[in-house]
């Protein structure tokens, strides 16, 4: 599919089935929502720019590549986006990090905004966003629309599990962004959640069942 990328791995498709799993304890799904952000950054930052420099070894002088010019801003969306963001800044230690609050209204499924948070500046920056699940597309969309509305931003949307409605919503709107998931899922059921998915990310992460 245009503009998706689905990293093919053994370790995230296991650790995909743990997720899912409704005995995973609390502290096993965050620690593999982690575990997984991490193996989804190594596909994110594929396309860095790498620029050849001189260092010295402690044998002689070499030559080796470092990643150039790349101001990466992590945007989780709220809440579950927070499961996702360690496991980035695990390779991207340096990445500044911004947090959107969205919800969906129960009856519309409209997203409404209750917080923005990002850093100063992130005008021709790499913007992440993050969210385990992309299930109607409406709060992707809507953050999306707000990092567009402030800036000139390379933007990225990184999720778990999503829907092919979801994926479909982003595309429609906006035909520059890069989709990367671990898995695209059979669709919604009659409450907008994922099916198969794992039920609220958000929920599971925090202990609000």
């Amino acid at each position: 599919m245009d503009g998706v990328i689905i990293p093919d791995h053994p370790l995230i498709q296991h650790k995909l089935t743990l997720l899912r799993d409704k005995n995973t304890a609390r502290k096993d799904f965050r620690e593999i929502m982690e575990e997984l952000s991490i193996l989804m950054a190594y596909e994110v930052t594929r396309d860095m720019t790498l620029k050849e420099v001189k260092i010295e070894t402690p044998v002689s002088m070499s030559t080796g590549k470092k990643i150039f010019g790349e101001e990466v801003v992590i945007i989780a969306i709220l809440r579950a986006g927070l499961g996702m963001v360690s496991g980035l800044l695990r390779l991207l230690p340096l990445a500044r990090v911004g947090h959107i609050g969205i919800y969906r209204e129960p009856d519309t499924l409209n997203p409404i905004y209750y917080y923005k948070k990002l850093p100063v500046d992130i005008k021709g920056k790499d913007v992440i966003i993050v969210d385990p699940m992309l299930a109607t597309g409406g709060t992707a969309v809507a953050a999306i629309e707000f990092i567009k509305n402030i800036s000139e931003a390379k933007i990225k949307f990184v999720c778990l599990f999503a829907a092919p409605e979801g994926i479909k919503k982003i595309k429609n709107n906006f035909n520059d962004i890069t989709i990367y998931t671990a898995t695209i899922d059979h669709g919604l059921n009659s409450n907008a959640y994922i099916v198969p998915g794992l039920g609220d990310a958000g929920d599971r992460l925090f202990g609000t069942e």
